[in-house]
């Protein structure tokens, strides 16, 4: 991929706005759920089905977000999917029939997942163009977004009309950047006219695919178990107190944030695979101390420590998935981004029914297995990794 036009500055700027614009909408969203169920009338069954709609229709985004890519650019990719997404939040945020309230979370859902696939492929064509590892920054950038999400959402509840108020902001947002966006972010060279055939398809390297992708699932197997249930385990399954019950996932978050701001100072230091190895390791330990440890301070220490893969592993992940093939990295990282929702269904709904088994403290042994297991994949990691066609 050739980047030309934008200044590296300007684009990492830019594209960092991407990530936080993404990140400020889906927190206000799912912070404002509890308001939105009241509004609808539903109950959290119905919401749930209703998130599952939001991950299938997010993975179509991803390929919609392919077939931008290569005919247009990466650039035109990620405009288009902040668009989606800013014209789907005003109509979630207002009273509208349940019928309507569910297409325009369809249509958020198509946007989210076109925006995550087309940020990380202009994220990798900026760390291209500056020859070192940002893809930490950019994370992070989306971390503290969300953290910023989560706290305009508490500073509106008081109002009537707070969640609205939030989700229109966050919609405001996003069409700000992808207007800017459209001049500023990275300018890649749209590869439909090489890649236009059937056999240059087929020349994917299909197993870097796979094998990242896989990655990318089990991280957010972790993802969505600490995100959907760590709350409820403290709150249910623990008698933690009101103000001790959120404290977990305010840990994991905070240290997604730390190790994201961290990773690519470490990643010359480390390199990759000592790195994921570690954070995989440290991440596997806080898992299965929720899981042997019924009490809130170890469930806490331990949602903290599984944050360390996710805040590590997603951008490093992305930065080698990009490596494979440089010129079809827009694709390659499209597929890989589906993983994405493969993991958070796993993780939010299995182990939701290992709640009502072996119970929900025990089923954090999923997320702990399933990123255990994820180390088998670790030798693609190695620097200067030449992928095999196959």
């Amino acid at each position: 991929m050739t980047i030309t036009a934008a200044p590296p500055r300007a684009a990492r700027v830019a594209v960092t706005a991407s990530y936080a614009a993404q990140a400020l909408g889906y927190a206000v969203l799912v912070t404002s759920l509890p308001a939105l169920k009241a509004r609808q009338d539903v109950d959290d069954t119905v919401i749930s089905l209703i998130l599952l709609g939001v991950s299938i229709a997010a993975a179509l985004g991803s390929v919609l977000a392919d077939l931008v890519a290569v005919r247009w650019g990466s650039r035109v990719a990620l405009a288009v999917g902040l668009i989606v997404e800013a014209a789907a939040l005003p109509v979630v945020a207002v009273q509208t029939p349940f019928a309507v309230f569910v297409a325009s979370l369809a249509v958020y859902g198509i946007g989210l997942g076109c925006v995550d696939a087309a940020s990380s492929m202009q994220g990798v064509a900026v760390q291209r163009r500056y020859g070192r590892s940002l893809m930490g920054g950019f994370f992070a950038g989306y971390t503290a977004a969300a953290i910023a999400g989560a706290l305009l959402v508490s500073g509106v509840a008081a109002s009537a009309v707070g969640a609205g108020v939030a989700i229109a902001t966050a919609a405001v947002i996003a069409l700000i950047v992808a207007l800017v966006g459209l001049r500023l972010f990275a300018r890649d060279v749209p590869v439909d006219v090489e890649f236009s055939d059937k056999a240059e398809r087929r020349r994917l390297p299909r197993a870097g695919i796979w094998a990242f992708g896989l990655v990318i699932l089990a991280v957010f197997v972790v993802d969505s178990s600490v995100s959907t249930w760590s709350t409820v385990y403290l709150h249910d399954n623990l008698a933690a107190i009101a103000w001790v019950a959120p404290l977990g996932y305010a840990a994991y978050q905070a240290c997604i944030l730390l190790t994201r701001l961290a990773t690519d100072r470490l990643v010359p230091t480390l390199g990759r695979v000592r790195l994921v190895l570690i954070a995989t390791v440290v991440s596997v330990v806080g898992c299965v101390l929720v899981a042997v440890l019924p009490s809130a301070a170890a469930a806490v220490v331990g949602f903290a420590l599984a944050g360390v893969a996710v805040g590590v592993m997603v951008p490093i992940t992305f930065s080698a998935a990009g490596e494979l093939d440089p010129p079809h990295s827009d694709q390659i990282i499209a597929r890989v981004n589906i993983f994405n929702y493969a993991g958070v269904i796993v993780g939010a709904v299995i182990l939701g029914l290992l709640a009502g088994g072996p119970g929900l403290g025990l089923g954090f042994l999923l997320p702990a297995a399933v990123l255990a297991a994820s180390l088998l994949l670790l030798p693609w990691f190695a620097r200067g990794r030449v992928a095999a066609r196959d």
